[in-house]
């Protein structure tokens, strides 16, 4: 059974960093790139960062670039989401999602998350 579930969402203030966790399981996690999406207010879902199935390759949302990391444990299954100097208008859930390759296209996305809620206080 395919499971990612997040984890590391929660509440912090305007400029602070957060560290979201995704833990997959069932499927050949070392196949598949890893992304996160982002469910904000009165907007579609947006890609914001993914990474290659090697953890070669990374590429991100305009709005994420220079904040965001994204990062890779092939042993331990896990996808990171690293986030800094966080603006209220990244306030969302964040989902974390698997793919055949790195894409921020959510139609390309085979498996999904449940979510975790960020939200980011003025």
């Amino acid at each position: 059974q395919v499971q990612l579930v997040e984890s590391g969402g929660g509440s912090v203030q305007t400029g602070g960093s957060l560290k979201l966790s995704c833990a997959a399981s069932g499927f050949k996690f070392d196949d598949y790139g890893m992304a996160w999406f982002r469910q904000t207010p009165g907007k579609k879902r947006e890609g914001v960062a993914c990474i290659t199935f090697t953890g070669n390759g990374r590429y991100f949302s305009d709005d994420a670039k220079g904040r965001f990391t994204i990062s890779r444990d092939q042993a331990n299954k896990i996808s990171t989401l690293e986030m800094g100097n966080l603006k209220v208008t990244d306030t969302g859930i964040y989902y974390c999602a698997a793919a055949s390759w790195c894409d921020l296209d959510e139609a390309e996305m085979e498996f999904w998350g449940q979510g975790t809620q960020v939200t980011v206080l003025s």
